[in-house]
């Protein structure tokens, strides 16, 4: 299978920027907290982090989903992380030390699947999702979580 080209271009002052998307009519715009110079003004590029790890397993379970001939009513994903600010903001890096630890994502599952098939869902999505495997490349302890869900009466 080929490669997909995926690109942005950021434009900024100070710690702001604009992200324009190639082939999006869209652009994103990002800050930083004001204990990092930031006006808190956008989500900064650590929780486009995480909200990029919670989006790309909402995607990745609806195509593993479809695989197994499973159907997700819905999907909540929640992502908590440990941030270590010392490299960012002291320049001092440790070997080994991870500016994200203890990744936890959480999902609660409206679903018909099975025990067993939602287990599969699981270790599939953990397994083929892009940025999951961004994160635990990068020596990041990904713990994950699914939880069924009763549907709504």
């Amino acid at each position: 299978m080929p490669l997909i080209p995926f690109a942005v271009t950021g434009r900024g002052r100070g710690v702001a920027q604009t992200v324009e998307v190639d082939g999006g009519d869209y652009t994103i715009e990002t800050d930083a907290y004001e204990a990092f110079g930031g006006q808190d003004a956008h989500p900064s590029p650590l929780s486009f982090a995480l909200a990029s790890l919670s989006s790309c397993n909402q995607v990745t379970s609806s195509i593993v989903a479809k695989e197994l001939g499973v159907t997700l009513d819905q999907v909540t994903f929640r992502v908590e992380a440990d941030f270590n600010p010392t490299t960012m903001t002291t320049g001092t890096y440790r070997e080994g030390e991870t500016t994200f630890q203890n990744v936890r994502v959480t999902a609660d599952v409206v679903t018909d699947a099975t025990d067993e098939q939602l287990e599969r869902l699981r270790t599939e999505t953990d397994r083929r999702c892009p940025v999951s495997q961004l994160f635990s490349l990068a020596g990041v302890q990904l713990t994950t979580t699914w939880r069924r869900q009763a549907r709504a009466a």
